[in-house]
């Protein structure tokens, strides 16, 4: 079943489209969720909270390690959406490979914006084109001691 939550950007475009004409509040989050943890599950159950459909874009492996280095991601692209899909509070998963999400912001248009307190709203990509398309930005704040990155860290101490 959780493959079915995870789409195209065009299906995306498609579903949000009839998530709004039902009167459904959109929230939008993006990231690379590459070792699944407590932070994460944390964030996204705060930011699905604050409308009735989320949508969550997933780097490809290939931005993961543009962003991250030529270790990362971990967990390849298709692991990452299907738990990510599989949290009951996710009602859709889309890939991105650009750089920043903004084409898919632009897209789907989002009615909340939703990055994690370590953001400033200034400073979230696609912030002003939701704003301006009378959406919300929202920040989340984070759990404190959780990141991939102190995971991997922590992995490699140990071997």
């Amino acid at each position: 079943m959780t493959e079915n939550k995870i789409l195209s950007l065009d299906d995306a475009q498609k579903q949000v489209a009839e998530w709004k004409n039902e009167g459904n509040e959109v929230v939008f989050t993006n990231g690379c969720f590459d070792i699944v943890h407590l932070g994460h599950v944390d964030y996204l159950e705060k930011a699905s909270r604050l409308g009735q459909k989320m949508v969550v874009a997933l780097n490809t492996d290939k931005s993961v390690s543009q962003l991250k280095g030529p270790e990362r991601p971990i967990n390849n692209e298709y692991a990452r959406a299907r738990i990510i899909a599989s949290l009951g509070f996710v009602d859709a998963v889309i890939l991105f490979g650009e750089e920043t999400p903004l084409s898919a912001i632009e897209t789907l248009v989002p009615d909340i914006l939703v990055k994690g307190n370590d953001y400033t709203i200034d400073k979230i990509v696609g912030a002003d084109f939701v704003l301006e398309h009378g959406g919300k930005v929202e920040t989340i704040p984070l759990v404190a001691g959780y990141s991939t990155t102190n995971i991997v860290s922590k992995l490699k101490n140990n071997l």
